[in-house]
């Protein structure tokens, strides 16, 4: 499997990574369970912060910061199967004082990379005892210059 790719360009800035689906990741009708999705928007949540030098165990560990989920969306424009190699673009739409959000488009490259999915998760950030906590300087300079417009036209 490809290693997961922090993309940089003029227009674009967004991290990717693929994963084929597992037999596990379907329902009954042989597609993707719906809810699968926003574990793969975790991934890729995760993985852009990673790859800009942010561990969420470090947050949480050493900063006492979280970032929980206060609002997630998807939208289903097409099934993907078992044994489909999706691509998922993650990118950071929005970076508030005290919250993020995430934006994701999911591609099925055996239906020639078309967006399948396509959604976001707000974060709010809130220290150890559950305060919204202001964005520190450090972590909104790191995330700052990957905020934009994602790789994929509105479909």
């Amino acid at each position: 499997m490809p290693r997961p790719i922090l993309v940089v360009d003029d227009d674009r800035r967004y991290h990717e990574f693929q994963v084929r689906v597992s037999y596990a990741d379907t329902d009954k009708m042989g597609i993707i369970y719906y809810a699968n999705y926003l574990r793969y928007f975790e991934q890729g949540r995760t993985e852009l912060l990673r790859s800009l030098g942010v561990r969420y165990r470090d947050l949480e560990i050493q900063r006492k910061l979280f970032l929980p989920a206060v609002e997630a969306r998807c939208r289903y424009l097409a099934p993907s199967r078992y044994d489909d190699l999706l691509t998922v673009r993650t990118w950071i739409a929005e970076l508030g004082r005290a919250s993020v959000v995430f934006e994701c488009d999911v591609l099925d490259r055996e239906l020639g990379a078309k967006v399948v999915a396509r959604g976001y998760s707000r974060h709010a950030l809130v220290d150890d005892l559950w305060r919204i906590a202001r964005m520190p300087d450090d972590l909104r300079g790191l995330m700052a210059p990957f905020v934009g417009r994602g790789p994929c036209a509105p479909q």
